[in-house]
């Protein structure tokens, strides 16, 4: 267990600086050289030939995410508290296949769950649940630009399945290439991290592409009733992105998802009716930065928002300026995110570990409030790049929750994330 952040993070990212300083890249040996040119080449590429009509890919891969937080704050009462937690934080083992031509399957199948930390108390709960759980993706895809030999598009595929919700630059982000240990609170809010069912439909041209699908609200799709594929008995989700590419280093994103679920009378996955986000990301050497700018509302009882201190309009912006102290080696980061919303309640802070239970006396509203601040600083050390890397660093976050206690809770969370993927 974890009793103190400089034990947990101070100490790791003071080793992981120290070392990369010293000239990490010179002291390797060819030994791990190796093991670092194997884990980064796709080693779970088992059979791969273009001109088999039959079966053309099979490619397995997966993904471990570690991760401890020491957590210490003042709740809404005036109260202090602390919390140390350890997360089995992902577990997947993903498969790619390639046959007839133009068809495609692709799996990500969650070997493990952590609920020790869990805000949801159920029978099972404060344990690691093994064994296959449920699919985060499962889908079948047509290359409609190879099948057709549309030389006009660049791509243009039609894909059907199990897929997540993502909206945003962090929700779009792979977890594997996540430059914070976790995504920002306004990110989270509208990417939910719902797995429906939907149709998607994705074209590229030149510096252009776009992306249009529609999912079902029906809340089999989630793994309620179902494992896999869920059904189309409820609302519906619309998402499109426009994104352009304007030279290597900068590109922008614009999309927008629309909740047409009526949550009254069918099953409704989204807290909110609409969001937009409008993203630009520039990646230069030695410094980037990433740009996220979100809008949207929360709709009314409709959308689950049966308070009037739920609904109305919200908005944030997420900034995340990035350095590299030593190329390909260390890399410091640095991330702001303000939330604010119409209403008392509009906005929520994330819930893995604020508003996880921290005990009878602690109260911070359930999260909720109108304006969210968020303050992130960290080191990634990069060990094989991000097939493997340590990420450390510390978060500082202030809820204004008008009409609870002192309306107001504050926390400082420090973070150590390990991510590896093959």
């Amino acid at each position: 267990m974890i009793r103190s952040p400089f034990a947990a993070v101070t100490a790791g990212l003071m080793l992981a600086s120290g070392v990369a300083l010293a000239g990490a890249p010179a002291a390797e040996s060819s030994v791990w050289d190796d093991a670092c040119k194997w884990l980064s080449g796709k080693p779970g590429v088992l059979y791969k030939n273009a001109d088999n009509p039959w079966i053309e890919e099979v490619n397995f891969s997966g993904r471990i995410q570690w991760q401890a937080a020491y957590l210490s704050g003042n709740d809404t009462r005036g109260y202090d508290f602390s919390d140390d937690y350890t997360d089995l934080r992902r577990f997947r083992l993903d498969t790619k296949i390639g046959f007839l031509r133009w068809f495609g399957l692709r799996t990500e199948w969650n070997l493990a769950k952590d609920f020790r930390n869990s805000t949801t108390r159920f029978p099972g709960n404060d344990a690691i649940h093994w064994g296959g759980e449920d699919f985060d993706v499962l889908a079948f895809s047509f290359d409609a630009a190879k099948a057709f030999n549309l030389k006009e598009l660049d791509q243009l595929s039609i894909a059907y399945g199990r897929w997540e919700t993502y909206i945003s630059q962090e929700g779009r982000v792979s977890s594997k290439e996540l430059l914070t240990v976790e995504r920002s609170a306004i990110a989270n809010k509208i990417y939910e991290g719902f797995r429906p069912t939907g149709v998607r439909v994705e074209a590229a041209k030149g510096q252009w592409n776009a992306i249009a699908a529609v999912f079902s609200s029906d809340t089999n799709a989630v793994g309620g009733n179902v494992e896999g594929i869920g059904g189309w008995n409820d609302g519906v989700m619309y998402y499109g992105l426009v994104g352009y590419q304007v030279n290597k280093k900068l590109s922008f994103a614009l999309e927008g998802m629309l909740n047409q679920a009526n949550g009254l009378k069918e099953d409704n996955l989204l807290p909110y009716k609409w969001t937009t986000s409008l993203s630009g990301v520039y990646k230069a050497d030695p410094a980037g930065l990433i740009v996220d700018l979100i809008l949207g509302d929360n709709g009314d009882a409709e959308q689950g928002n049966k308070a009037l201190a739920r609904q109305g309009g919200f908005g944030g912006l997420v900034v995340t300026p990035y350095y590299w102290i030593v190329p390909k080696r260390l890399q410091g980061v640095v991330q702001y995110q303000f939330a604010a919303s119409e209403e008392d309640q509009g906005i929520r802070a994330y819930s893995r570990y604020f508003r996880a239970d921290h005990g009878p006396k602690v109260n911070v509203n359930k999260g909720y409030g109108d304006e969210h601040h968020e303050l992130y600083a960290g080191l990634n050390w990069y060990l094989c790049g991000h097939n493997l890397k340590v990420q450390g660093g510390a978060q500082y976050e202030w809820l204004n929750t008008p009409g609870a206690g002192t309306g107001d809770a504050t926390a400082l969370t420090w973070l150590l994330g390990l991510r590896s993927f093959f």
